[in-house]
This record gives structure tokens, C-alpha cells and sequence, in this order.
């Protein structure tokens, strides 16, 4: 173990536009874009080779403003990723976002650690979870392919392109949780505004893009032959967790939402000051609902909705301090 201590970091987001996309990013988020549009990402934290995200200026993280993740994993691997071993260039191993899904993302697979290598090298495989925050009443989510579909049944559906209907299927609902493995095809849309914990990826391969084409008349490309070779055939329907009283109820509230081999996370409903202190492991903390303040070495920075920072594994304690209610979601590598 390094004797370096890091305070707990915030990073400038990241807007991307989408054609998916609206305006609640920059709207109840408060996300800071480039110039009027509609923006269907926003990157948080990223040690991806498409996006370094850049240490913010607020009070308590200041000493690194303007750093990038990727130089602070560069020089200091073990007090951010938690392990003597760690090697210089190794990359933080979670990407982290908020996603404003108006219109309908594609129905898309994510390839495992396997089909990566296979299908497109050099990228990392992508199990992901998200978070919904709200949702209009017509929006929908596709996870996991319905009972008794296989191979020729999906590909019969995308020759006739009506893919989607080989998919489990439900209204999402504020609170909802959803664990998507690597190889689970899915799709959501129609008003869905969550946060997204994944692995360090971009590997998107799209099945089905209904039909969509952009001012000039072009389509997205699919990926067919790399999304069938992606999917898990024996991954049926996902459904979610609902947190109970989520945006509503004061009363703490502490669940375990899913423990794989790439991330650990829990929900915590707070109404009073929480500890968080120092661990063997990064975490990061997204705040999913309420305010309060972010304390750690004798300073305080506010928090809101939308907010999201990382913990290294040697950082300095933190106290997290509700102005009413609290509503996060907490992930850690290990």
C-alpha cells in the first residue's frame, strides 16, 4: 500500500449527443453541453480511450483540477485502483453515465470477455446496470429474450424487422434497477431518464435500429452477424428491482442490488450523515435523488441529483450530509 491519500474526485461531465436523445441532461441534470441539442449521454467518469474525463474545480477536489483519470491511474495505480500489483496503464475498470433515452436506443447486445476478443479486439467486454429515475407512461424496456426463443427464431424476426418482438418487455417505473450481463440483448426508449454503472467498453453491436435514418437519409449500420454471435441464448427475461418509496419515503433504507464479477452494488436512502472510509478498493457514488453536502479534509462541496464521484482506494474519509433525504447508489470494484 502507497502512503498517497487522494480526496474524493469529481470529474466534468461528458455530452453526447444522440439521436435518441432530449434535453433532460442539460435541463434537471444541469449537464453543461457545447451548444443547443439533444443529448442522449453523459459520460461521468471514463479511463475509456474515447473519453478521459477531466478532474473537476470544486473545493475539495481542487488540488487535481484539470488532471485527467487516465494520468492519475497512470501515475498513482495503487492508491486509485487498490491493489499492490496494480500496473501503470491499467485502466479503471467501471465507466459511469447518465442516459436520456426520448427516442428508442437500438436493440443491441454487448459481447463478453469472450466474444470480444473474437469479434472486436481491442475493446473490453460490457455488463451493465441501470438505475431509472423517470419514465413517461408509453417508454419501454426489452431485456432478455423470451422463453423458447433461439437462433433461427431472431433470425427470422430480423429478417422480417420485428426483432423487438422476441424480447421480454416492461413499463419501466422511477426506482427501477436492471442488471444487464454481457450477451442480454436489449433495447429501451420512449421518455426513460436513468444512470448506467458498466464496465469499461464502448462495444455496441445493433440488431435492429427501427428503421431510423438521419437529415441525409443514412441509417445507422447494424452488426448482425456480430450481435448473434454475442448473445447468451440462455438468457431469458430480466426484470427489475423496485427500490420501495423511491423520491417519496424518508425512511433509510439500505438494499444489495447485484454482485458480479466486475462490480459490486448497493442503494442507500439516507436521513442522516454517513461515514464512508477508506477501502482496499475504489468506489463510486451517484447521487440519484435529494441534496446535501460532500465533506472530507476539512472541506464540504454541495451535492445533488445528477452528481457523481469517486472514492480511490486510499482516499481521505468521507461524510456524506443529507439536506433532508439522500437517495444514492454505490458501486465498488470488488
Amino acid at each position: 500500500m502507497s502512503t498517497t491519500k487522494l480526496p474524493p474526485l469529481r470529474f466534468v461531465p461528458w455530452v453526447r449527443p444522440m439521436v435518441w436523445g432530449a434535453s433532460n441532461l442539460t435541463g434537471s441534470l444541469g449537464k453543461v453541453a457545447a451548444a443547443a441539442g439533444n443529448y442522449g449521454e453523459s459520460w461521468e467518469l471514463s479511463d475509456h480511450p474515447q473519453h478521459a474525463s477531466i478532474v473537476a474545480n470544486g473545493e475539495i477536489e481542487k488540488a487535481y483540477a484539470g488532471q485527467s483519470l487516465r494520468d492519475l491511474v497512470s501515475q498513482k495505480p495503487e492508491a486509485i485502483l487498490g491493489y499492490a500489483d496494480a500496473a501503470h496503464g491499467e485502466r479503471f475498470p467501471l465507466l459511469v453515465k447518465w442516459l436520456d433515452a426520448a427516442d428508442w436506443l437500438s436493440v443491441q447486445v454487448h459481447p463478453d470477455t469472450e466474444a470480444v476478443k473474437r469479434l472486436l479486439p481491442g475493446e473490453g467486454s460490457k455488463t451493465e446496470a441501470w438505475f431509472v429515475i423517470k419514465a413517461d407512461p408509453k417508454s419501454r424496456i426489452w431485456a432478455g429474450l423470451k422463453p423458447g426463443v433461439g437462433e433461427a427464431e431472431l433470425r427470422a424476426a430480423i429478417a422480417s424487422g420485428n426483432s423487438a418482438d422476441c424480447l421480454h418487455s416492461f413499463t419501466p417505473q422511477s426506482g427501477q434497477f436492471l442488471f444487464l450481463p454481457a450477451g442480454t440483448v436489449h433495447a429501451v426508449g420512449g421518455g426513460v431518464l436513468m444512470a448506467e454503472i458498466q464496465q469499461t467498453s464502448d462495444a455496441t453491436f445493433r440488431l435492429f435500429d427501427w428503421n431510423r435514418v438521419d437529415a441525409h437519409g443514412k441509417s445507422r449500420p447494424l452488426h448482425i452477424e456480430e450481435s448473434i454471435g454475442s448473445v447468451h441464448w440462455d438468457k431469458g427475461p430480466v426484470n427489475p428491482i423496485t427500490i420501495p418509496g423511491f423520491g417519496t419515503s424518508t425512511e433509510p433504507l439500505h438494499l444489495d442490488l447485484c454482485h458480479c464479477p466486475f462490480f459490486r452494488l448497493v442503494f442507500e436512502r439516507i436521513a442522516q450523515p454517513m461515514s464512508l472510509g477508506v477501502s482496499l478498493a475504489p468506489k463510486i457514488v451517484m447521487v440519484l435523488g435529494g441534496k446535501g453536502q460532500l465533506q472530507a479534509g476539512g472541506k464540504s462541496d454541495p451535492l445533488r441529483q445528477g452528481d457523481t464521484f469517486l472514492l480511490p482506494a486510499e482516499c481521505d474519509p468521507v461524510t456524506l450530509v443529507p439536506n433532508g433525504v439522500l437517495e444514492l447508489w454505490i458501486a465498488a470494484t470488488k
